[in-house]
C-alpha cells in the first residue's frame, strides 16, 4: 500500500484546521484528531507498532482507521516471516481510497463498505421492504415499529428488488476522536451521537467505537447505548475483505465454526428462504468445519452461515490460511451476540470478506417465523457490545 507510513502532518491535509472543535476531555497521553463536518473521508488515523527483533513470528505492524467513515478501517499491514510485509485487507492506497470516497462515491456513501473494513450499524446485511415509487427509500416494520430506510442496493439482474444493505453508519463523522501509544498498544477511538439516524430509526443511539493495535493482534471494539426513551433494536457486523497475498486462490483454505448456513433464494438477490441446512448437505460445498479449513478452489461463496460453535475462552473463530505465503489468520468472534458469519469469496477475486454479526439477513422479514433473528432489543440507558479480535499465525502446512 502507498503512503502507508504517513506522518502525522499529512492528516491536517485532510482535514483544515478550520474544522477543529473542542474535544472532550482526553486520557493522560492521547492525541485528540479533530472530527470532520463534511461528507468526506475526514481525519485519517494511522497506528503503527515497531516490529519485534524476533523476526521469526508474524506480527502486525500497522492499522489505518478513517473517522470520518463510520471509523472504518481502511487496511492493516503486518510482517510475514519470508515474505515481508503485507496487506491484510484488498484495499487501494490511502490516495486512491479518498478519491474514491470523497469523489466517487454514490448519494448513499455505499463505497465505503467496498473496500477495507467498514463497521455496519444498526444493521448488517440486507432489510428488505415495499419500494417507494421513486426508489430512494423502503418502508418496513421494525421491531413492531414503521420506519423508512434508504433503498441503496439491488442486484444486477434487470428489476432486481431494491433494499436496504450494510446499515446507517457508512458516512457518520465521528467526534473526540483519541489517539493514543503506549508500549503496549496504539489505539484510537470516537463517539458518534447517531440520534434517531435521521428520522430512520427508532429511539436514540450513541455509538463508540475502539480499535487497538499490538503486534500480536487487532481488536475491535464497537459498543451502541440506548440514550433515548423507546425501546432500540441494534444489529452490529462488520464488512473486511482478507486479502490472500500469495493472489492464489485456489489453495487458500477457509475454516468457518459453524454448523449450518442459510439457504438463499439465489446469488443475484442474495435473498433468505428462511430455511437453515447442515453444512454437510450434498457434497460438503459449505462444509469449512476442518480445524485446518478446506480449500477454496473455484467456490463462489456469498452466504450467510450460523449455529456457530465457541471454544473454552467464548470465542467464535474462524481461519483464512494462504500456505503459500505461510500466512494465517484468525477472525476470533468474541461476542456471544454474534450469531451469523456472512461470507463473500468470488473465484476470480483473490479475498475472502468475512463479516461476524449480531443478526441474520433480513431480520425482520416473515420468512424467519419464529426464530430468533439476532437483533438486541435495548431498554432506554441499556448498551450492547461487538468485540472481534485477529492474531497471525503461522500455518502448519
Amino acid at each position: 500500500m502507498n503512503n502507508r507510513w504517513l506522518p502525522v502532518v499529512l492528516l491536517l491535509t485532510f482535514l483544515p484546521a478550520s474544522l477543529a472543535q473542542k474535544p472532550d476531555a482526553a486520557p493522560k497521553g492521547a492525541r485528540v484528531v479533530p472530527a470532520p463536518s463534511s461528507v468526506s473521508i475526514g481525519g485519517v488515523v494511522v497506528l503503527k507498532r515497531p516490529q519485534s527483533v524476533d523476526q521469526a513470528k508474524p506480527q502486525f505492524l500497522t492499522a489505518t482507521v478513517l473517522p470520518g467513515r463510520g471509523m472504518a478501517v481502511l487496511q492493516i499491514t503486518a510482517y510475514v516471516p519470508g515474505k515481508g510485509e503485507v496487506e491484510v485487507f484488498t484495499a487501494p492506497s490511502l490516495g486512491d481510497a479518498k478519491d474514491l470516497l470523497d469523489n466517487h462515491d454514490d448519494k448513499f456513501g455505499n463505497k465505503v463498505f467496498t473496500i477495507g473494513g467498514a463497521f455496519l450499524v444498526p444493521y448488517a446485511n440486507r432489510i428488505r421492504g415495499k419500494v417507494s415509487s421513486d426508489g430512494n427509500d423502503i418502508t418496513t416494520s421494525v421491531a413492531g415499529q414503521t420506519v423508512h430506510l434508504p433503498a441503496n442496493w439491488s442486484g444486477k439482474n434487470p428489476g432486481a428488488e431494491k433494499v436496504s444493505m450494510h446499515g446507517l453508519m457508512l458516512t457518520s463523522k465521528f467526534e473526540g476522536v483519541h489517539q493514543r501509544s503506549t508500549s503496549d498498544a496504539s489505539t484510537v477511538s470516537g463517539i458518534f451521537h447517531a440520534g434517531n439516524w435521521n428520522g430512520h430509526w427508532p429511539s436514540s443511539t450513541d455509538m463508540s467505537v475502539r480499535v487497538a493495535l499490538s503486534n500480536q493482534a487487532v481488536e475491535f471494539t464497537v459498543t451502541a447505548k440506548n440514550v433515548g426513551k423507546d425501546a432500540l433494536p441494534m444489529g452490529i457486523g462488520w464488512h473486511p475483505y482478507f486479502a490472500i497475498p500469495s493472489g492464489d486462490r485456489k489453495q487458500a483454505r477457509l475454516h468457518l465454526p459453524a454448523d449450518k448456513v442459510a439457504g438463499m433464494n439465489n446469488y443475484d438477490d442474495v435473498f433468505p428462504t428462511g430455511e437453515v441446512h447442515p453444512v454437510a448437505m450434498g457434497d460438503g460445498k459449505y462444509n469449512f468445519t476442518a480445524p485446518d479449513g478446506k480449500a477454496l478452489d473455484d467456490i463462489f461463496l456469498d452466504d450467510n452461515f450460523q449455529d456457530l460453535k465457541r471454544d473454552a475462552t467464548g470465542s467464535a473463530t474462524s481461519t483464512v490460511i494462504d500456505p503459500a505465503s505461510k500466512y494465517g489468520i484468525r477472525i476470533r468472534a468474541e461476542s456471544r451476540e454474534i450469531r451469523s458469519i456472512q461470507v463473500y469469496s468470488p473465484p476470480d477475486k483473490s479475498f475472502v470478506a468475512l463479516e461476524p454479526q449480531f443478526n441474520l439477513p433480513d431480520p425482520y422479514g416473515s420468512e424467519w417465523k419464529n426464530v430468533n433473528t439476532g437483533m438486541v432489543l435495548l431498554k432506554p440507558g441499556e448498551s450492547t457490545t461487538w468485540r472481534v479480535r485477529l492474531e497471525l499465525f503461522t500455518p502448519a502446512k
